[in-house]
């Protein structure tokens, strides 16, 4: 029998929220200034003007990363 991959899901933390794929974090979203959040995941980062912008700019990161090969591999 396989085992099926996680699924990753949005978790709650202090001034914003993080990424998670079981204990692995992938990413997370911070509220940088009054109204605006800034993006981390997969090496990448950003900043956005509302939270959803934010949360998908950061699975669209991961989906990316996982998907395109590492050059130093």
């Amino acid at each position: 029998m396989s085992r099926k991959p996680k699924k990753a899901v949005w978790e709650r933390a202090y001034k914003g929220h993080v990424y998670w794929q079981g204990k692995t974090k992938l990413g997370k979203v911070t509220l940088a200034e009054k109204g605006r959040y800034s993006w981390e995941a997969a090496g990448r980062g950003g900043s956005a003007d509302d939270l959803d912008k934010a949360k998908k700019s950061v699975e669209a990161a991961v989906a990316m990363a996982d998907k395109q090969l590492d050059l130093f591999r």
